[in-house]
């Protein structure tokens, strides 16, 4: 695994992957072994910013220490599952207003769809759009669903929505145009806990279906 390692600043260093499960399987590594002063890892679609009090961990030294990672470790190796031990488990009401239609796209009925999104073992791979919305991906589910071609001006709270590769859980009320299959009550974000996202990346998660 090789990729370009561009300072961010005096407290970061941003590597660049050529794909997700570059990113996955990095991510994975760097927060298996970390070194004192490394402050937080940030995953995204290609990218990860790897953040360091540079009192305890010089730029340099942290660039040597990313380079030997990259050079053990391998994307075959990604685990799109996330850690055994980190698991949240999202209850669902799947009754969202797209699940009939998504369903007709990828030419399952809508009770077929919710039981692969259900069974399918998924982990967040990066946040972004709002605080506590996560980007959630599975070897379980290899489909592609298009996004609305008209973008909702309003998207409920404890939505559960699919586009692309990806599904999701909307944190708040906002716009949005993934397609929406389900709802929950489950908390995404509260600042009050010591890590306020639920879906925080790395994490495995699981759908649960209720009536």
């Amino acid at each position: 695994m090789t990729g370009r390692l561009l300072p961010s600043g005096e407290a970061a260093l941003l590597v660049e992957c050529d794909s997700l499960d570059e990113v996955l399987a990095l991510h994975d590594a760097l927060a298996a072994d970390p070194r004192p002063g490394l402050v937080e890892l940030v995953p995204a679609a290609r990218t990860i910013l790897v953040a360091v009090d540079p009192e305890r961990l010089p730029l340099e030294s942290a660039e040597t220490w990313v380079r030997r990672v990259q050079g053990a470790t391998t994307s075959a190796g990604a685990d799109r599952r996330g850690p055994v031990d980190d698991e949240a488990i999202v209850r669902v009401m799947y009754d969202g207003d797209d699940l009939d239609e998504t369903a007709a796209r990828l030419g399952w009925s809508a009770e077929s769809l919710v039981a692969r999104h259900s069974a399918a073992r998924w982990r967040v791979a990066f946040g972004g759009f709002a605080p506590g919305f996560g980007y959630l991906v599975s070897d379980d589910w290899p489909f592609e669903v298009p996004r609305l071609d008209a973008p909702r001006t309003r998207v409920p709270a404890g939505a559960v929505a699919l586009a692309g590769a990806f599904s999701g859980v909307y944190p708040r009320e906002s716009p949005g145009g993934w397609r929406l299959i389900g709802r929950t009550d489950a908390d995404l974000w509260n600042p009050d806990r010591a890590d306020p996202a639920l879906l925080a990346p790395g994490r495995r998660v699981r759908f649960e279906a209720v009536r």
